[in-house]
């Protein structure tokens, strides 16, 4: 059952990246690809359907952490209370952002909000992506499982080390390959060709940076990333955007799950002493809690999982950005 579980909740998380990697890279990019209104406009209709759905997989990540690893939730928030509210606060600018650009014809109110959400997009991507270097390189636990340290200090120090550097500059460049090569899939006209010349860019640029920092650091899944870029970027340049964009989201789903499965059965490492560690079955929930919500689980998850996938199917269709005559 902790096994199973464990799954599940790896299975949330690359769910949430994944899809909300190229929300958030549209919300990015989209007033930088978009040179008037109505493009920029088309940019952000192409993630209109979808956005909200897809931050239900972050609720089923946290309730599923809460539920069934509830020792590992408990210090992953009181450890990381700050970045977590920040997170939750840059979530719901974003979302008025695009919620409210359109209740207004002002064209200086709409261009507030898309730089409201290309801002609150790129800051949420930044902590994820630390956060998840702070996963891998562990927190300071001692042997009551308890985050040493005090203060403000206790919750914002680990965002800054060498790792959480690292997991915030391979969450941008995905975030930018993946916005860019969805847009190239969803959109025609200008923001098109635009998006497609970004993701070639992007590759490269990926490439190079995220090499030099594995070289630098030694970190394999950081030169990993590199190679995932280099070939997305190499798809992109051949015109293949369906597989440079199938090819990001399999790089950003593969990092996810070496991130939580890098240690082991040890879930969250201690930096003080390797005996101090959080490992899958110190986290875990009781047998017979867990039993109880996998028949919540078994229910509920297909259903979500068909009606999401229901939803793209039926907004399949390209989203036009040139203008069209009346």
């Amino acid at each position: 059952m902790i096994t199973f579980w464990f799954a599940i909740l790896v299975l949330a998380w690359v769910l949430y990246f994944v899809l909300e990697g190229f929300d958030f890279g549209v919300g990015v990019l989209a007033p930088f690809l978009g040179r008037d209104e109505h493009e920029r406009g088309a940019a952000i209709r192409t993630i209109g359907p979808f956005w909200d759905g897809n931050e239900v997989w972050l609720v089923a990540a946290i309730g599923v952490t809460f539920a069934a690893f509830p020792d590992w939730y408990a210090v992953l928030l009181s450890g990381l209370y700050l970045p977590m509210v920040g997170i939750l606060l840059l979530l719901a600018v974003r979302g008025v952002a695009l919620e409210f650009r359109g209740k207004h014809d002002s064209p200086s109110w709409r261009r507030r909000c898309e730089w409201l959400l290309s801002a609150s997009s790129a800051g949420v991507v930044l902590l994820w992506g630390a956060l998840l270097g702070v996963f891998t390189h562990g927190l300071a636990l001692d042997a009551n499982g308890t985050v040493t340290g005090h203060g403000i200090s206790r919750s914002l120090s680990p965002l800054f080390t060498p790792a959480a550097g690292l997991g915030a500059l391979a969450a941008l460049i995905a975030t930018i390959l993946l916005g860019a090569t969805f847009l190239s899939l969803r959109t025609t006209g200008p923001v098109r060709r635009r998006a497609v010349a970004l993701a070639r860019q992007a590759g490269n640029i990926g490439t190079v940076g995220l090499l030099l920092a594995g070289v630098a650091t030694g970190s394999r899944l950081t030169l990993v990333a590199a190679v995932v870029s280099f070939i997305a970027g190499m798809l992109a340049r051949q015109g293949r955007e369906g597989a440079a964009f199938t090819a990001t989201a399999i790089g950003v789903a593969g990092a996810v799950v070496a991130v939580f499965t890098t240690n082991g059965s040890v879930v969250l490492r201690s930096t003080l002493d390797p005996l101090w560690s959080l490992t899958r079955s110190s986290a875990a929930a009781s047998p017979s809690a867990l039993k109880v919500i996998t028949v919540a689980g078994v229910l509920i998850l297909p259903g979500v999982l068909a009606y999401q996938a229901w939803s793209y199917w039926v907004f399949r269709r390209r989203v036009a950005s040139e203008r069209v005559p009346s």
